[in-house]
């Protein structure tokens, strides 16, 4: 059975003493919960919250990186910087990083195999427009944004990603996905992943929701078949809010 990966998107908000602050105030709330538990925070947080999250059950991403080892990239973060301090986690291929900053199914790629090669696992983030899906093309959208991320990718590597569906429509927006019509979406991803590699991948995937996910509707959302918790955005800055999202289940 499939375990339930929560993983909190915080983008750009929160300080080190903000961050050090929250995590004194959520850990306690999430410290029995049989779920796993990420904070993907700023890079400018990670240092702060891997220290402070040692002893606890949470687990620590960042947002973004490149795919380079190092070079004349001002300004970037490569993935053995981020392994160097103890990252475990990192965020490839959101749609805001698409949109604000010239992401491409190329560049998440690069980001994945970059990722993967020092032991970091990516969290990687598929979704479509409003246009698209009021068009009918959600499925070919996000199957061929599957595809081309994991080009060149084998067996042993999928087993270290987790995908993400966030359908860009619902992110910030306050409008949520039904439940089924998310299940529905996710299923089709693991369709796509079972013709790409087998069946058996395809079911041990975590594949999460995001999208609008709060403590009112992470439940009937989590329990559905093929969704595998969430990646969370607004809700996972309030300690309160997102300890009920990580304790769905109780």
């Amino acid at each position: 059975m499939r375990k339930k990966v929560i993983a909190g998107n915080w983008k750009m908000n929160m300080l080190p003493n903000e961050t050090i602050n929250f995590i004194e105030q959520f850990a306690p709330l999430v410290k029995d919960t049989k779920n796993e538990v990420i904070l993907c925070v700023p890079f400018t947080d990670l240092f702060y919250a891997l220290l402070h999250v040692q002893g606890t059950n949470i687990k620590i991403g960042a947002q973004n990186m490149h795919w380079e080892e190092k070079g004349a990239y001002t300004g970037e973060v490569s993935a053995q910087m981020l392994k160097s301090i103890g990252t475990e986690y990192v965020i490839i291929g959101h749609s805001e990083r698409r949109q604000y900053f010239a992401e491409t199914d190329e560049t998440v790629n690069k980001k994945i195999k970059s990722a993967l090669a020092v032991g970091l696992k990516p969290i990687v983030c598929v979704g479509e427009t409003l246009e698209q899906r009021e068009n009918g093309k959600t499925e070919e959208i996000v199957t061929n944004q599957v595809e081309k991320a994991f080009e060149g990718l084998n067996l042993e590597d999928l087993s270290k990603i987790i995908i993400a569906y966030e359908p860009i429509w619902a992110i910030g927006t306050g409008k949520t996905a039904t439940k089924e019509e998310a299940n529905e979406t996710i299923a089709q991803i693991r369709k796509k992943i079972a013709k790409m590699y087998s069946q058996k991948e395809a079911d041990e995937i975590i594949i999460q929701y995001g999208g609008s996910v709060k403590a009112s509707n992470a439940k009937e959302l989590f329990e559905m078949s093929d969704i595998d918790g969430g990646l969370v955005g607004g809700a996972s800055l309030k300690p309160d809010e997102f300890s009920k999202i990580v304790n769905f289940d109780k």
